[in-house]
Order: structure tokens, then C-alpha cells, then sequence
């Protein structure tokens, strides 16, 4: 158990009848009048859901216990996604709705920090940003500049994002896993 003024961002949280949620952010307020209070955002581990929540000041939360261990995507195994844990080198099958999005960013041998709580993961989180290859995407033409359009481009992995006009099948780019946007050249 801990208290609202302990809250920090990351941390899971046990609330309405065991269900998981983790502080996005939290803001400590003190009214000129009245109580201090905690103003959060929240996001279901599992569904994704995000909420604002007001704890009063000092209220006890109860905190779930989270282990974040970094493990290595080794390969698919029908929806499950197979990740080795990289100290101890067990094999766990993630289930392709906890894997969600990081799956359009993952290879084989990449590198994650996969959440588990009472021996089930939670979510994968990959670094911020990942270095891929363009598989596909049209040609570009003479005069395209790094200034202009945009336009569809597959990646190794399947996933397709908007690239520069300039650039070209075959060259390796930075891609933001969160968004999912073109960074640069890697």
C-alpha cells in the first residue's frame, strides 16, 4: 500500500476490484480553499482505456506488484509472440493482444522490457526508437526534396508508415514505436 503522494509515473495501480492501471501522469493540487487533492490520468494495462481520476491528498492506493524484466523477442509461435528472458534464459509465450502494437516493430533478437504481474505479462515496452529497413515503396522521382510530400512505405516487418519522397527501397530509417512516425535515416 502506498499513498496518493507517493504516486509516480509508471507505476501500476490496483483499483475497482483488481483491475491494473498505470499512472500516465499526476498533478498535486492545494486549493487556496478546501483539501489537497491528486489529479491523475490512467491507463488500463490491458485494455488500454485511459481515464482521469482525483484521489484526495494522502488517500492509500493499493500498488500492484510489477516485475519489468528485459527479455529478447526470439520468434512467433502462432498468436504468441516467444521472448527469452536474457538472464536466465527461460522461453515465455506473449500473447499477440499483450504484444499490441510493439509487434509492428519488432525482429527476431530485438530487445524489450516485458511487465509481468503474478506470473502473467502485461505489456512489452521496445526503446523509444528502432532502426528498420525499407522493404517497399515507390521510386522516387527527380526533384523530390526532403521539404515535400510523403508517401507509403512497407517496413521488414510488415508495418507501413509515411517516408520522405526521397526515400528509397532498401535504406535503413529510424521509426518512433510509439507513434509510429518516420525520424530519419538510421
Amino acid at each position: 500500500m502506498a499513498t496518493t503522494n507517493d504516486l509516480k509515473n509508471g507505476m501500476v495501480l490496483k483499483l475497482d476490484g483488481g483491475e491494473l492501471w498505470a499512472v500516465v501522469e499526476f498533478q498535486h493540487v492545494k486549493p487556496g480553499k478546501g483539501g489537497a487533492f491528486v489529479r491523475t490520468k490512467l491507463k488500463n494495462v490491458l485494455s488500454g482505456k485511459v481515464v482521469d481520476k482525483t484521489f484526495n491528498a494522502g488517500v492509500k492506493v493499493d500498488v500492484a506488484n510489477v516485475d519489468k524484466r528485459e527479455m529478447q523477442y526470439s520468434y512467433k509461435d502462432g498468436d504468441d509472440f516467444v521472448f527469452m528472458d536474457t538472464e536466465t534464459y527461460d522461453m515465455v509465450n506473449v500473447p499477440q493482444g499483450t504484444v499490441g502494437t510493439a509487434a509492428n516493430y519488432m525482429l527476431e533478437n530485438t530487445l524489450a522490457t516485458v511487465a509481468f504481474n503474478e506470473g502473467s505479462a502485461l505489456y512489452v515496452d521496445l526503446p523509444a526508437a528502432v532502426e528498420l529497413t525499407i522493404s517497399e515503396t515507390e521510386p522516387g522521382l527527380q526533384g523530390d526534396r526532403s521539404t515535400g510530400g510523403t508517401k507509403p512505405a512497407t517496413l521488414e516487418t510488415g508495418a507501413e508508415i509515411k517516408v520522405p519522397l526521397f526515400i528509397t527501397t532498401g535504406e535503413r530509417v529510424k521509426v518512433d514505436t510509439r507513434s509510429g512516425e518516420y525520424l530519419g535515416r538510421a
